[in-house]
C-alpha cells in the first residue's frame, strides 16, 4: 500500500512539473503583449524645457484595459499615470511630469514603468530606466591658454582654448551679451573648445569681452545665469602707439606697433615698405607737412597723423 501510495505521488509530480514546463515553454514562445517601447531616459521636471515631461511609449499588440505606474528603484509606486483607461491597439504615449500622487516632485533616482493589462491579466515593468535629475551642472574652474589673441587668420594666436571641468557631464555653453555663441557637442565633464573670436560666423571688433560659461545637462537642467564663469578676453590687431607723430624733415623718428604677425606693412605718403618687430622706425619726408602713416597686417590695419616740421 505504501510503495503504491509512493508511485501515485510520485507520477503526480512528474504530471505537475511536465504542465508547468508546457506552460512555461508556451510562454517563452508568445509574443509579449507590448512592444515598439521608447521611454525619455533622462528628464528634469524643473528645468522648464522640452525635457521637462518623461515620454512612455508603446504599442499593444491588442486592445486592453490599461494601468500604468511609475516606480522608484525598490519597485515601490510613486504615481499613477492611467489607471482602468481602454487602450487601442497599435501605439500609446503617457507621460509623466515628475510629480508623486500627492503631487510633489519625486526624488531624484531611477524610475520605471509598470503596465498591467487586465483583459490578459499581465503586468509588464518596462525595462527601460528613466532617470529624474533635478541638479542644474556647474562650472569647477576654466583655465584659458591665453587671454588676449589676434584673429587676424595670419596662424599667430588666432584663437583661444579653454579647458573646462563641470561638476557632472553636459555640454558647455559660453554667452557674449546673452548671446549664446558655443554649445559643445561633447557631453563631458571635463574637456577644451576653442574659439576664434567669432559670434554666429561674423567676426568681432578689437576689444575686450566678457565671456560666460555654463552647461547643459541630458536632462535638461541649465547652470543658473548668477552661476555662469567669467572670463575677460581681449581681441587686438595691428596696432600703432601713437596716434600723433611729430617728426622733423628727413629724420628718422620711431613708434611701436602692436602685433603678433611676423612681418607687416607700412605707408608713410607716397612711400610704402615692409617691416617686422615692435618698433616701426623709418625716415620722415623731406617737406613740410601732415601725412598719415598706415600700418598693415592680414587685411586689419591702423593709422597715425605724422606732422613734419
Amino acid at each position: 500500500m505504501q510503495r503504491l501510495l509512493t508511485t501515485t505521488i510520485l507520477v503526480g509530480l512528474l504530471v505537475a512539473t511536465a504542465a508547468a514546463f508546457a506552460i512555461t515553454e508556451k510562454l517563452k514562445l508568445e509574443r509579449s503583449p507590448i512592444y515598439g517601447t521608447r521611454v525619455l531616459s533622462r528628464f528634469s521636471p524643473v528645468c522648464g524645457c522640452a525635457r521637462g515631461r518623461a515620454t512612455v511609449r508603446i504599442e499593444l499588440r491588442r486592445g486592453d484595459t490599461v494601468t500604468v505606474t511609475m516606480l522608484d528603484s525598490h519597485g515601490k509606486p510613486v504615481r499613477v499615470l492611467v489607471a482602468g483607461q481602454r487602450v487601442p491597439r497599435g501605439p500609446s504615449i503617457f507621460r509623466w511630469d515628475g510629480r508623486t500622487d500627492a503631487r510633489r516632485i519625486a526624488p531624484d533616482g531611477v524610475y520605471k514603468a509598470e503596465v498591467h493589462l487586465a483583459g490578459q491579466h499581465r503586468t509588464i515593468v518596462l525595462p527601460n530606466p528613466i532617470h529624474l535629475d533635478t541638479v542644474p551642472p556647474a562650472v569647477k574652474s576654466v583655465v584659458l591658454d591665453r587671454d588676449t589673441f589676434s584673429p587676424d587668420g595670419d596662424k599667430q594666436a588666432d584663437t583661444i582654448t579653454a579647458h573646462y571641468e563641470l561638476t557632472k557631464p553636459a555640454h558647455v555653453l559660453a554667452y557674449i551679451g546673452g548671446t549664446r555663441f558655443i554649445n559643445t557637442q561633447a557631453h563631458q565633464s571635463s574637456g577644451k573648445f576653442t574659439w576664434d573670436g567669432t559670434v554666429h560666423g561674423i567676426p568681432l571688433r578689437a576689444g575686450t569681452y566678457t565671456i560666460e560659461l555654463g552647461a547643459k545637462d541630458l536632462a535638461g537642467n541649465s547652470t543658473p545665469i548668477a552661476d555662469r564663469w567669467r572670463l575677460h578676453v581681449t581681441i587686438r590687431f595691428i596696432r600703432l602707439a601713437s596716434r600723433h607723430i611729430v617728426a622733423q624733415r628727413g629724420k628718422q623718428f620711431a613708434v611701436g606697433v602692436s602685433t603678433d604677425a611676423r612681418r607687416y606693412a607700412w605707408k608713410l605718403g607716397n612711400r610704402t615698405g615692409v617691416a617686422s618687430g615692435p618698433v616701426l622706425s623709418i625716415r620722415a619726408p623731406n617737406s613740410r607737412g601732415r601725412f598719415t602713416l598706415s600700418v598693415t597686417e592680414h587685411g586689419h590695419s591702423d593709422q597715425a597723423a605724422v606732422v613734419v616740421r
